[in-house]
Order: structure tokens, then C-alpha cells, then sequence
């Protein structure tokens, strides 16, 4: 089996599946049933997230991960949900720190801003984060928060 390499291998602290916790203000998330896999893709050059979440305002999906060659150490997921939505986030890792960021129009219009930053515990085995939303090009807002905790 081909293992990936440099800024890919990173990536593994991912691999499993997780037990995902998102939290809204206005809605009740106490279900538990959400979950997501990380996979690699034939040949390990592409990170696979299949995401299910039974609540409507956290819609099930996919993303590809891969290495952003415009970023020195840097990645880009390609995001599809149950919606029809598409979106391109930029990612890091860095310092156990995991952020997404989607900043410039992509397969839609950019009629707000978005970024995740999740710290990713010593152990490998939870990530704590907060979603932001921006709809002004200045003020960022929590819009909700999402920790994972891994199941295997």
C-alpha cells in the first residue's frame, strides 16, 4: 500500500471515524447520531470526508482534501452537501490547530464568509472547534460550534 508523504501525511490524524458534536444556539443537537469518515482515496494523494448529521441545518456531505499548490504547506477541500451547495475551503494544519477558510466566490457567489478553527488534542483522539461567519467583508460572528471525538 502506497503511503502518503510530506504535508499529506499530516493528514492521517484524521483517518477514522468520529462521533461529530455540533452545537447551535436555536437548535437542539442532542440526537448523537452524526458521524464522519476520513478516508484516503486509491493512491493517497486525496483525503475523502463523508459526513452524516441528523439534523436539517447541518446538511450530510463530502469533501476532497488535497495539497493546495498555491499554499506552501497548505490544502484545499472541495466541499458538496445533501443541499447542492459546492464550495472550496483553504486548509491548514498547523501546531494541532486545524482551520478552514472559504474567502472568494468559488462554484457560487461569496455572500458571506466562512472559517472553522478546531485544536486538535495531544492524543489525536478529539477536536474542539468554532465555525465563524462573516456577512459584511469585517465582522466576524460565531455561527456555531463542532467538536469531534474519535470512535476508531
Amino acid at each position: 500500500m502506497h503511503q502518503p508523504s510530506g504535508s499529506l501525511a499530516a493528514l492521517d490524524v484524521f483517518v477514522g471515524e468520529w462521533a461529530l458534536e455540533p452545537r447551535f444556539d436555536d437548535v437542539r443537537t442532542n440526537d448523537g447520531g452524526a458521524r464522519v469518515m476520513f478516508e484516503w482515496l486509491s493512491g493517497h494523494q486525496f483525503l475523502i470526508e463523508r459526513w452524516s448529521v441528523p439534523v436539517p441545518e447541518a446538511p450530510d456531505g463530502i469533501a476532497i482534501i488535497g495539497v493546495d499548490p498555491s499554499t506552501e504547506g497548505g490544502y484545499v477541500q472541495h466541499y458538496f452537501d445533501a443541499r447542492g451547495v459546492a464550495r472550496i475551503y483553504r486548509m491548514l494544519l498547523a501546531d494541532n490547530v486545524w482551520t478552514l477558510r472559504r474567502e472568494q466566490a468559488d462554484y457560487s457567489p461569496l455572500d458571506f464568509r466562512q472559517r472553522y478553527a478546531g485544536k486538535i488534542a495531544d492524543d489525536g483522539q478529539s477536536i474542539s472547534g468554532t465555525w465563524e461567519i462573516c456577512h459584511d467583508g469585517v465582522m466576524w460572528e460565531r455561527d456555531f460550534d463542532l467538536s469531534y471525538r474519535k470512535l476508531s
